[in-house]
Order: structure tokens, then C-alpha cells, then sequence
């Protein structure tokens, strides 16, 4: 051993004998384990060997690497050898059992035994092979290379010591010196810009020499291989990583299974729609309320599947498919998966956007594995989800004119599919949609959708009942029913959705200031953040606050003195995030046929605000904005398609979203635009004389709404009175916070049921 070596090792383990070997392979061994001072498990068997501990003192603090039975280390190096001397005779006796280890030994030798390290070891020792190699290469090319200089060197030290210039690649220069009696030949190299430019610099070093003697310059090509591997291995390397990209995927699919294919590049045109069972859908019919015809249509595909000898007996057949339809948040979806819970068969679900891929023909393909499983799985139903992903009519929305498209193909495939197998086979459709406008009329046809079941927003009484759905999970303060009644009132044009969302709102506003209950305020409050948005912290003046007051005041105040207006529920000028300064919400009735009187009266409403700003300021603001967009939508609406225009007469020309042409001409748009200018102005100077007329009453509302920032029915009723016009009984029970009752639902008649869209919450009685 080197003697700096077993100094080194001497100041690790200072106890230690070591002897003065010559083994390298030993002493490298115990090198690496003084290096590793924390690797025990190793040690045991090292620490045997008798060179190591020549006297009979074990180190300290190795006492835990002998066995509980030996008090003494292995015997000196001469007793070793003689104990060699002896083995080697024959003996008796039975060898003895090695010495019992520790668990954490046990555990590092199983870890060091780990068979994925052997099979590794081929693979780095041709790595390293690789590389040692390559530099061999490299230091053999650099030797024949020679040493690097520049044109000056060697037109300065070497240009008369050599008699030929081998230009490479018409960019490296090579040659090599004349041998002389002291110095041998050696190579040298050097660079140069172009080949031009090095024979001029040689005619210039060489002109007081005769031509026949100059240096002669030879020109050569040579291919650099370890260049010429790197520009070609990309085009090495894409067929090796596609070979094991396609053994990847092909295995994993066979290794998996046909459930897994769609992870195999030959299982792309299989079905993507998941089979559910009824054990994995925890809803029922019970939790879907608010749409009762619907679920009713809905419910008598399930008893079709049931129960079909009671239908067939009578000769009935089970319809092929039912479209669900309606605005968002409706529950479409819902009614599905009540109906994956209770109708007991396979379900398949799919979404209509899995039937669209990048690759042409995947669409129709996956049609094709859908219903094949489905008439395998008979009786059962398949749901599409967002059926206008692949239902738009040919044509239109994207469709190529004449073209091969690819969704188009879809459709076709599905066309044929639902119109290609028998009634018997007991396959049931459902699929929604809400646009149902855009949809193929191949599509919707009897035979193939049967039936359109439209899902549409909760009246009064729906919104109650959904109410109670979700209230069921809350912490409340006071009966549900009440509460239901009261936010039922509170929330007109609330679909499913947005009911469930205010309920978790509320949760959370109250979890928010640490309450145990969930009161009514907190109704109150998410109601407000899901209309109007959050709270603002803007910073109004006091001028611009009181223009806000007295504008919704103004809306309020012509909403309650116009017959055929929507009463208020609840106005405030509390800034919002949305952008609002403030926001009233009304109560519009469900009149499903308009006069032009009551629509006048609501556009009166409309442009009270902005009436009140003129006659309280004497000028206006861009605060009615949306008034103005939203009346002079429902005036062309008037004018164009309701036929409520003396001088277009009973005209109607509806608008095509998908038609870039008008179906009028220019002198008719010319007329209407008069018309419904000669109408907004009629409309504002009534509502000027209006306001003009209740202007204490304005300015009354306007202070309370600067004073108190948010007021309710019971505040303008205190204020101004009833209004002088009967209204609906289900109203003042809903609306009022005075009334503590709630009617029970089966006495709300249609006529006090209130339906109006989402967007009119924000805008005075724009139904």
C-alpha cells in the first residue's frame, strides 16, 4: 500500500491496524468503504478478513458489526494462515453457520443484491466502452491533425520548411515539415477563409522566389465521420423511437386490455362513452325538481325498459330517442343521470365533441363501436351530451360546402345508426342540446328523436321546489319552506344551476363570518354577488351617488305607477365588480301574449332612469347605456317581427342569424329606423311627463336610497304606498319579508306563476 494511502486511511479509522499489503484490489475496497463511513452493511464482511485486525482489541465503535457470541475480533494474520494450512485437511466437523446479521444489514444486502442493478451493468459497460472509444477516436484524429497555428506562424517560421501545402475542405490548410538532422517532421494546420484569398497570400510570400520553386498546394476532400454521424443520427434515431413508440403503445393496449385501447394508436376509432352502473349514480328522480312534465316524458323511457309487456300488449312501441332541449342550467344533464340511477339497464355516456378527432374517419367509427356495444348491451340507453357538436345542420356552422368533412360524416354515420336497428332491440337515445335551432332536421325527425322534451327555466313554484332540494343539505335558521317561499320570490329567471350555486353561496357567507346557521340574510347576500357581482370599493362622489340614486329611483318609481310594468323587489346603488353602479331587480309576470300597450309601458320603464337624470340634473349620463341598448331591441323587435307598425303594416321580417343578407330593402330599413326613432322619442316624453309628475316621489325614494344604500318592496311600500293596481296574490306572499308564511305550492296557480330569462333580473322589466 502507498504509504500516503495508509496515512489517509490511518487518520479515518485511527484504531485500525493496517497492514502493509500489496493488495490493490483490496486496499481500493477498503478506500471506498473508509469513504463511506455511514454504509454498515458492509463492513461485517470486510472487517472478517484476519489482515485487517492483527491484535485481539476490536475497534471502538465496532462492537455492533460481530456477532453477540464472539467477544473477540478474528485472529491474527499468522493464525489465519495456519488455520488455512489446517482446513485444507479432511475434516468431521460441520462447518460453522455464518454469523447472524441485523435487519438493517439484511435490508442494504438485499437492496445491493437488486437484479434491475445486474441487468443494468451491460448497458453501462457498453457506454463506457462507447466512450472510451470515442475518445480514442478523437485523440488519433487530433495526433494526425497535428499541431494548430496561424498564417502568420507559418508564414514566418515554416513557409521554407516545407515543400507541400494539402488544402482540406477548402478551409483547413495541412502540411507537414521538412525532417532535418536536429528536429524530425511534425504536422501542423491552420484555418483559412477561402481558398482565393490563401493562394494570393502565397503568390505575395513567394514573389522574389522562382515559380518552379514554390510550395506546392494540393486540394482534397475528406468526409468527417463523427459529423456525418451527428447530421444522420436524427434520421437513425426516428425509426428506432417509432419502433418502440408503436411496441409502447401496441403493448400497453394488449397488456390492458380492449378497455385501454383507446391508448393504442389502432384503438383510436373505438368508443370513448363509459358504461355506468347503477351503483356508481346517486341520483334519482326525487332530486330532480322544478321541471315536472319533463321528467314525467322522462320517466316513461324508463318504464319502457322496465316494463315493456305493459306497453307492447297494447301495441306500443318504445320510442328511439328523446332530445332534451332548453337553456343552460336547466338540468338536462340531471335528468339523465336520474335516469342512469333508476333505470336499472346499461348506460353509456358520451360526450358529442369525443366523436371529433384529427383523424379523418375516427368520427364515424366510434358511431359505429357506440352502437355496436350498445345492441350488445340490449336494453340499454346511450346519452349524448352536447349533441350539436356533431348535429349541425350540413351546411352551415363550419360545415365545407361540397367538401369531405369530417363531422358531417359523423352525422351521417349517426343517422344511419339511429335509424338502422329495429325498435325490438330495446337501444334508447337521449341526448341534449340547448340548440336545439342548429340542429340537422335528419336529425330531430320522428324515427330517430321521437321525441323533444324541452327543459326550460323554473316558474315560481319550480324554483321553490328546487329550493327545497337544496336546502335539504344546509344548517338553516327556520323552517326550509319558509325560506324556499321567500328566495323562490327573490329570484326570478333562476335556472336549476344558478339555484344550487346561491345555495353554496350562502353556506359560504355564513361559514365566512363563523356562524352556525345559514340565515336568510345570507340568501340575501348571494343573491347580490350572483347578479350584480361582489361589493366594490369604489369611491363615488357625492354628486355621482346622487345621480345613481335618483336614476334607479327613477326606474323604480314608473315601474310601480305603469300598470303593465314589473313591480320591484329590491333596489340598490351599492357599486358592484361587474361594473354596475347599482341594480334593481323586479318581478316580471308570465304573460305569454303582449299588446303594444304593455310593451310600451315597459319600454317607459326603461327610459325612467334616464328621464329622472334629466329632470333632477337637467342632463344625462352613460349610466342608461344598457337601457338604451335593450329598448331599442325590443322596439325593432316591434317593428319587425310583431307587426305592431301602422306604416310597415303586418309585416314580419324575422332575422337569420346565419343569413348575411337583409329580407328588406333599403327604403324599408330607412322607414323602420324613422319608426322606431318616432317610438323611443313618443315613449321618453311620456316618461319625462311621469316623472315630472311623482317627482317628490322620486326624490323621496332617491334620499332613502342615499340614506340606507339598498331598499326593499316593504320600503317603497311605506314610502309611496300600495301600488294602485291589483296584483298577484303569490307576489306580496313571496316578495314581502313581512309575510312569515309560505303558500303552499299546490295552491300557485299559473296565472301567479312568474317566467322570465336570467338577463331581465338586471334591466326594469325587460322580459
Amino acid at each position: 500500500m502507498h504509504s500516503a494511502s495508509r496515512r489517509l486511511l490511518q487518520r479515518r479509522l485511527p484504531v485500525v491496524d493496517i497492514p502493509k499489503r500489496n493488495d490493490r484490489l483490496h486496499v481500493a475496497y477498503f478506500w471506498s468503504l473508509a469513504s463511506r463511513k455511514n454504509d454498515p452493511a458492509a463492513f461485517p464482511s470486510f472487517l472478517s478478513l484476519p489482515s485487517f485486525f492483527p491484535s485481539q482489541k476490536i475497534p471502538k465503535g465496532l462492537e455492533d458489526f460481530f456477532p453477540p457470541h464472539a467477544k473477540s475480533p478474528p485472529p491474527p494474520l499468522n493464525e489465519a494462515k495456519a488455520h488455512v494450512h489446517k482446513s485444507s485437511e479432511p475434516k468431521s466437523e460441520k462447518p460453522p453457520s455464518p454469523p447472524p446479521h441485523n435487519n438493517n444489514n439484511n435490508n442494504n444486502n438485499n437492496s445491493n443484491n437488486n437484479p434491475n442493478d445486474s441487468a443494468n451493468i451491460p448497458g453501462l459497460i457498453a457506454l463506457l466502452l462507447f466512450i472510451m472509444a470515442l475518445r480514442n477516436w478523437l485523440e488519433q484524429e487530433d495526433a494526425e491533425r497535428g499541431h494548430e497555428i496561424t498564417w502568420q506562424a507559418f508564414q514566418q517560421q515554416f513557409l521554407g520548411h516545407t515543400d507541400t501545402l494539402t488544402v482540406i475542405n477548402q478551409n483547413r490548410v495541412q502540411f507537414t515539415t521538412t525532417p532535418t538532422a536536429e528536429t524530425p517532421a511534425q504536422k501542423y494546420y491552420f484555418y483559412i477563409g477561402s481558398v482565393e484569398r490563401l493562394e494570393e497570400k502565397l503568390a505575395a510570400a513567394q514573389h522574389h522566389i522562382h515559380p518552379t520553386e514554390w510550395v506546392e498546394v494540393k486540394y482534397i476532400q475528406q468526409t468527417n465521420l463523427l459529423l456525418e454521424f451527428i447530421k444522420a443520427l436524427p434520421f437513425l434515431a426516428l425509426p428506432v423511437a417509432i419502433h418502440f413508440g408503436f411496441r409502447g403503445l401496441t403493448g400497453g393496449a394488449t397488456a390492458k386490455g380492449g378497455s385501454q385501447n383507446m391508448k393504442s394508436i389502432f384503438g383510436i376509432g373505438k368508443s370513448t362513452a363509459r358504461k355506468i352502473n347503477k351503483e356508481n349514480v346517486h341520483v334519482t328522480f326525487k332530486d330532480v325538481a322544478g321541471c315536472e312534465q319533463a321528467k314525467m316524458e322522462v320517466m316513461e323511457f324508463v318504464d319502457f325498459l322496465k316494463d315493456s309487456d305493459r306497453f307492447t300488449k297494447l301495441g306500443a312501441k318504445i320510442p328511439k330517442g328523446a332530445l332534451l332541449c332548453g337553456p343552460p342550467g336547466t338540468g338536462k344533464t340531471l335528468l339523465a343521470k336520474a335516469v342512469a340511477g333508476e333505470s336499472g339497464v346499461p348506460f353509456f355516456s358520451i360526450s358529442g365533441s369525443d366523436f371529433i378527432e384529427m383523424f379523418v374517419g375516427v368520427g364515424p367509427s366510434r358511431v359505429r363501436d357506440l352502437f355496436a356495444e350498445a345492441r350488445a348491451n340490449a336494453p340499454c340507453i346511450v346519452f349524448i351530451d352536447e349533441i350539436d357538436a356533431v348535429g349541425r345542420q350540413r351546411g352551415r356552422g363550419g360545415f365545407s360546402g361540397g367538401g369531405n368533412d369530417e363531422r358531417e360524416n359523423t352525422l351521417n354515420q349517426l343517422l344511419v345508426e339511429m335509424d338502422g336497428f329495429e325498435a325490438s332491440t330495446g337501444v334508447v337515445v337521449l341526448a341534449g342540446t340547448n340548440r336545439v335551432d342548429i340542429l340537422d332536421q335528419a336529425l330531430t325527425r320522428p324515427g330517430r328523436f321521437d321525441r323533444q322534451i324541452t327543459v326550460d327555466r323554473p316558474d315560481l313554484r319550480g324554483r321553490q321546489e328546487i329550493f327545497l332540494v337544496h336546502l335539504a343539505g344546509l344548517t338553516l335558521e327556520g323552517p326550509a319552506e319558509d325560506i324556499a317561499g321567500r328566495l323562490a320570490g327573490l329570484t326570478p329567471g333562476f335556472a336549476g344551476a344558478d339555484i344550487a350555486n346561491l345555495c353554496n353561496e350562502a353556506a359560504i357567507v355564513a361559514a365566512r363570518r363563523k356562524a352556525e346557521s345559514v340565515t336568510i340574510q345570507d340568501f340575501e347576500k348571494a343573491t347580490d354577488r350572483i347578479i350584480g357581482g361582489l361589493e366594490s370599493n369604489k369611491i363615488m362622489s357625492r354628486h355621482e351617488r346622487e345621480i345613481v340614486a335618483h336614476h334607479e329611483a327613477g326606474h323604480a318609481i314608473a315601474g310601480w305607477f305603469l300598470e303593465h310594468a314589473d313591480p320591484l323587489l329590491k333596489v340598490t346603488i351599492i357599486p358592484r365588480t361587474s361594473g354596475a353602479l347599482g341594480f334593481a331587480q323586479y318581478l316580471p309576470k308570465e304573460v305569454f301574449l303582449r299588446s303594444p300597450e304593455q310593451i310600451m309601458d315597459i319600454v317607459c320603464m326603461a327610459l325612467a332612469g334616464r328621464a329622472a337624470e334629466q329632470v333632477f340634473f337637467g342632463e344625462v349620463t352613460t349610466g342608461a347605456s344598457d337601457d338604451l341598448r335593450r329598448v331599442t331591441q325590443l322596439v325593432y323587435s316591434m317593428i319587425q317581427e310583431f307587426g305592431f307598425n301602422n306604416r310597415l303594416g303586418q309585416l314580419a321580417f324575422r332575422k337569420d342569424p346565419n343569413s348575411l343578407e337583409k329580407p328588406y330593402s333599403d327604403s324599408t330599413a330607412e322607414a323602420m329606423d324613422d319608426e322606431a326613432r318616432r317610438i323611443v322619442d313618443e315613449a321618453y316624453a311620456r316618461t319625462v311627463e311621469l316623472i315630472q309628475s311623482k317627482k317628490e316621489q322620486v326624490d323621496a325614494l332617491a334620499q332613502l336610497l342615499l340614506e340606507k344604500e339598498t331598499i326593499t318592496h316593504d320600503d317603497i311600500v311605506e314610502l309611496v304606498g300600495e301600488r294602485p293596481f291589483v296584483g298577484d296574490k303569490a307576489y306580496h306572499q313571496y316578495v314581502s319579508s313581512k309575510s312569515r308564511g309560505s303558500p303552499p305550492v299546490d295552491e300557485v296557480t299559473t296565472e301567479e306563476k312568474a317566467d322570465v330569462g336570467f338577463d331581465s333580473a338586471l334591466t326594469p322589466g325587460l322580459a
